[in-house]
Parts: structure tokens; C-alpha cells; sequence
């Protein structure tokens, strides 16, 4: 493993100041294929995938060197102006052991649901015998751009370097940990968006073009068990070194089954079949039909039906024992109607039964023609129509 630098470098704890990138020439942009896409990702679907994973590390003749693990989870970033929002975490971390030399690397994410890299913290070392070799990596959003600090130990020399971006030229940017969670997605999906072209840092920390092509299905055997995996290559096209490639083998919910770098000694494979993980259906409620109530062929509700009414019966008959004059009263109603036959029953009845309210006035001696409606209030006592009536 190399690390390319300025020749010029600075000792330990000596920072270069903060400069832009020299742009002899145009910084690359994202394709509008690689922002629709990341246009298109919904906080739903990204809940599916927060969860944690871990893959050994063998050699070609299947020697284990280590293990990686890949956590995704979902909390809070606190940013400079003391303001929360939500956010994805991406924690992965490896450790392993070549020709008895212990190297390793860490990242750090904190992105947004759009990818969006907020702050990411990247370690890589190793423990060569004569010149152990660090490299560290911090990306953080300042203001209006994106600043990226690489410090890089041979020994006892440090080189650091820092490089700003403007932010407005980051549109489409997938850091390390934003490519993890952006395989997640694609595995759900089982598709890559076609001729998109994100960017990325390459190993000077320069900004440049990352692509990924989908390179089939195919069946992965683990033990006893096997699955159907989704073959996605990602390839970081550096402008001065080497295009870098990796395979990565997804299981359908995202897990990671395998990972190949090319040009690489050994894998990452897992070692045991996870439980593939399902998108939950949301059934539709259930609708019951409303059915008429036949309550006469229901022997409890025929029941209640019978003993209620013979309870009112027996009731009614018990008042109208009680009150004698309720017989009567009806029956001269119904009589003087009978041989009256007026075209306003409800008239004629309030009329009727109008002088055996308490609240109305004694009728005068000598009656109106013009006799106040029974559905009118009466006048007041003492009101001139009272002190004069007109006469028949």
C-alpha cells in the first residue's frame, strides 16, 4: 500500500493552511442519472437497511487474516451551530494480518438521507518492521464548502494537506461510508442506475468520477445454504493513477456476502447465512359489509323484544287505571273531531287542548273574530287590545 503526497511535506503538527484546490482545470461534475438517483431515495426505504454485519478476511488458499464489520444505524448530528437533524451513522472497521505484519483501517460517517457526507473520519495503518505507515482522512462541511484534511506518518515524518471544495461542486459526492449504505440500496432495488456517473476522492484526496455497473446474478453456496446474489463493480477512476475496482456480492436485503478488491491477495466473505431480512407488507384494514339485523329469528333479541313489550303494556294499563280522566279526555278529543272533520288537525287540536294550559289567560267575555292563532303567544295583562277587546 502507497500514499502519494506533495514532495514537499511538513513535520508533526505543522499544518499547511486551508487552500482551495488549484483548478488548472475544471473540477469533475456528477451526471443528472447520478443525482436522480440519489434524488429518488426515501427515508422508508433507508430504515430498511440499519444493521450491522461481519465478514471474514481470507487469503486466495482460504487462510483467515481477520474480519470486517459494516454497522449502519440511524441518530442525531450536532453541527457548529448547536442545530440536531437526523442522520445515518456508518461505522465500519477491519483488522487483519499480512506476512506477519498487522495493518487495518477504520471510517466514520455521519450522512444525510440525501448522502449527503457531513463529517467522515477515515484511518488506515500499517505495521510495516523498519517504517510503520499511517494514513488519516477527515471530511467535514464548513459553512459553504467541503474540507478534506489528509495527514499521512512514515514513521516519524507526518504530512498533512488540506483541501477545500465548494460545496455547490460536491453534488453527487459519495464518500466511503455514503458508498456502503448506497450498495444497501441498490441490492433492495436489484438494479443500477445506468450511465451514472457520481463523484468521489481517489487516494491523493482529489476529486474524480466513481461508476458502478451491475454484472449479473448469481448463486451463492455457504455451507448447506445458498442465495441468489446481486454482482454490483465499483470503480474509482483517478485522473492520475490507476482506475480502482471492487465487487461486491449482495444478498437481496443488502447484506454483504463477499467483497473482492481486484488486484488483491484474498476476500471478505461471510461465514455464516444471515436471515434475510423482508420488506414488511402493510395489509389494508379489514372491511366488514354491514348485514341487516334479523332480530326476529335471534331467540336472545326476540326475547328482550317480547319482555319489553309486555312490560310497557302492563304499564300503560297500570297508568290509565290510575287516571281515569286520560280515558275520558282522549275519547271527547277524538269525538269532537269526528263530528267537526276540520282540514287543520293540528290547529283544531292545539285549539282544543289550548285552555288546559296553565299559562293561558281567561277568555273574555266578549270574544274577537280575529282570535289569536293557539301556535301565537298571548298579550300581556294590561296591553291596549286587553282594555279594549273588539267586539263580535
Amino acid at each position: 500500500m502507497s500514499f502519494k503526497l506533495p514532495s514537499t511535506g511538513l513535520r508533526a503538527k505543522e499544518l499547511r493552511p486551508p487552500s482551495t484546490q488549484k483548478e488548472s482545470k475544471p473540477l469533475p461534475t456528477a451526471n443528472a442519472e447520478a443525482i436522480d438517483f440519489l434524488r429518488s431515495l426515501q427515508p422508508k426505504q433507508l430504515e430498511l437497511l440499519l444493521f450491522s454485519e461481519t465478514l471474514a478476511m481470507v487469503s486466495d488458499t482460504g487462510e483467515p487474516l481477520g474480519e470486517l464489520t459494516v454497522d449502519v444505524q440511524k441518530g442525531q448530528y450536532r453541527d457548529d451551530l448547536s442545530v440536531s437533524a437526523f442522520y445515518l451513522q456508518v461505522h465500519a472497521f477491519s483488522r487483519s494480518s499480512l506476512d506477519n505484519m498487522r495493518c487495518g483501517n477504520s471510517i466514520l460517517g455521519h450522512i444525510t438521507g440525501e448522502m449527503e457526507t457531513l463529517e467522515q473520519h477515515s484511518q488506515e495503518f500499517i505495521k510495516f518492521l523498519v517504517l510503520p505507515m499511517e494514513r488519516k482522512t477527515k471530511l467535514v462541511r464548513v459553512d459553504n464548502q467541503l474540507d478534506v484534511t489528509r495527514m499521512v506518518k512514515e514513521g516519524e515524518e507526518v504530512k498533512t494537506e488540506v483541501t477545500s471544495f465548494p460545496w455547490n461542486s460536491t453534488a453527487g459526492f459519495l464518500s466511503e461510508a455514503a458508498n456502503l449504505v448506497m450498495l444497501r440500496v441498490m441490492a433492495w432495488r436489484q438494479m443500477v442506475p445506468s450511465n451514472a456517473r457520481f463523484l468521489a476522492l481517489d487516494t491523493e484526496g482529489k476529486l474524480c468520477y466513481a461508476t458502478y455497473q451491475a454484472l449479473g446474478f448469481q448463486t451463492f453456496q455457504m455451507g448447506r445454504q445458498q442465495a441468489e446474489v446481486f454482482i454490483i463493480e465499483q470503480t474509482v477512476h483517478s485522473e492520475e493513477g490507476i482506475p480502482m475496482s471492487c465487487q461486491y456480492y449482495l444478498l437481496p436485503d443488502g447484506h454483504l456476502a463477499k467483497r473482492v478488491q481486484v488486484g488483491s491477495p484474498g476476500c471478505c466473505i461471510i461465514t455464516k447465512m444471515p436471515i434475510l431480512r423482508e420488506e414488511d407488507e402493510i395489509e389494508p384494514p379489514p372491511v366488514f359489509e354491514k348485514k341487516p339485523l334479523e332480530w326476529e329469528e335471534d331467540m336472545q333479541l326476540l326475547t328482550r323484544f317480547l319482555k319489553r313489550k309486555e312490560e310497557l303494556r302492563l304499564s300503560h294499563a297500570s297508568y290509565l287505571r290510575h287516571h281515569p280522566e286520560a280515558s275520558a279526555l282522549i275519547s271527547d278529543f277524538l269525538l269532537f273531531l269526528l263530528l267537526r272533520q276540520p282540514a287543520d288537525v293540528i290547529t283544531f287540536a292545539a285549539e282544543y287542548f289550548g285552555p288546559f294550559s296553565v299559562h293561558s289567560l281567561p277568555t273574555p267575555a266578549l270574544r274577537s273574530s280575529h282570535r289569536p292563532s293557539p301556535f301565537r303567544p298571548q298579550p300581556l295583562e294590561g296591553t291596549f287590545s286587553q282594555a279594549f277587546p273588539e267586539e263580535d
